[in-house]
């Protein structure tokens, strides 16, 4: 485990953490006015390679920046923050004060858009951002040249084996209640919807699988998956030429059909490793977050609509009547869907230039 320690004065900053994969929804902005819950798991850090942070860049002020920094040219709004920058949870931060001119965002919280609003409380270093905004996930991101890291404990600590991650970890449903501010009532609101968490890690993917593509069309499987998945890839990809089938594949799955050259495989959630078959595959493998993917490959019945007084066993729980589905079909992150496109070497190919081009048209019919 590390902590982060101040790098003008030393003072510690967070409690004890251990590195995980950055979350698929870590850039995620999600409907208006909508209270999301806090980005990381307690005791628990990430990295965001690429920059972070303000200022912004324009293509037009910096020529070049989008390939050097790896990105398709036709991106705007580019980050101008450092790289490697930590991302924590609010509640991890230890000696730290906010900084009240720093306090940019909306109604409901701040964004962190004027830079860092965090100051270490020993010297005042300016240290990390606050991000608390309404439709923002709530996380500290940590200004990686302000802070640095020593180890405490055993640094040592192999990730865990699948077999124990299958087992142990609970599937995201795919839709749950959302909270917002306002609305008909006083005060706060819920209404059922698709999971945002779903939304963000099917952006992802469907960047990947129309990167894996070609452009030809892809079939996914019945179910879920193509409820998810399969209406995008059929608005986006030729209706023309061979079909490429993705499969889902995983640990304490069956090996999948040889003719899948796609495979929607877990990622592991401290590594961000994606699960490749024993002996390796020539399939291209699409990441999902292992939450999304065991319901996708293990799908509960249904949810409990509210959760029960006190702690239940599981299967009393399964007399819950099921909660009311959400009232539209469902919808990918676009964000997500743009920032991980921008992102893969193929981006730049015509044909998906104009899927980038077209975006806020499929936005608007309700694709994404």
């Amino acid at each position: 485990m590390i902590v982060f320690v101040c790098a003008g004065c030393g003072a510690e900053l967070t409690a004890p953490l251990s590195r995980v994969a950055l979350p698929a929804h870590a850039h995620q902005t999600y409907g208006n006015g909508v209270q999301l819950p806090v980005l990381m798991e307690p005791g628990t850090f990430a990295v965001e390679p690429g920059p972070w942070g303000p200022p912004w860049r324009r293509r037009d002020q910096f020529p070049g920046a989008a390939a050097a920094l790896g990105i398709h040219p036709s991106a705007d709004g580019l980050r101008g923050g450092t790289t490697d920058a930590f991302v924590i949870a609010p509640g991890d931060t230890r000696g730290t004060v906010l900084i009240p001119e720093k306090s940019s965002g909306y109604c409901c919280g701040l964004d962190g858009t004027d830079g860092p609003n965090m100051a270490c409380e020993a010297c005042g270093l300016p240290v990390a951002s606050r991000i608390d905004d309404c439709s923002l996930w709530q996380a500290v991101w940590l200004a990686p040249n302000a802070v640095r890291f020593h180890t405490v404990g055993d640094a040592t600590t192999a990730p865990l084996p699948w077999s124990e991650l299958a087992a142990g970890t609970v599937g995201t449903p795919p839709y749950e209640p959302i909270t917002s501010w306002g609305g008909r009532q006083l005060g706060l609101y819920h209404w059922w919807s698709w999971s945002p968490r779903w939304e963000a890690a099917a952006g992802r993917a469907l960047a990947h699988l129309l990167a894996a593509s070609g452009g030809q069309p892809v079939s996914v499987p019945h179910g879920l998956t193509a409820e998810v998945f399969q209406r995008a890839l059929d608005a986006l990809l030729s209706r023309d030429g061979p079909t490429s089938h993705a499969a889902l594949a995983g640990p304490n799955l069956p090996a999948p059909d040889t003719d899948a050259g796609l495979l929607l495989v877990p990622e592991h959630p401290e590594t961000g490793e994606p699960w490749a078959p024993a002996g390796g595959t020539s399939a291209y493998l699409v990441p999902l977050p292992l939450g999304v993917w065991l319901w996708l490959a293990f799908p509960e019945p249904h949810l409990p609509a509210d959760p029960p007084p006190q702690a239940l066993p599981l299967e009393l729980l399964r007399d819950d009547p099921p909660p009311p589905p959400p009232g539209h079909l469902f919808r990918i992150d676009a964000g997500v869907f743009r920032h991980t496109l921008l992102r893969l070497s193929t981006s730049c190919d015509p044909w998906l230039r104009k899927v980038l081009e077209n975006l806020p048209t499929h936005v608007r019919t309700g694709l994404f």
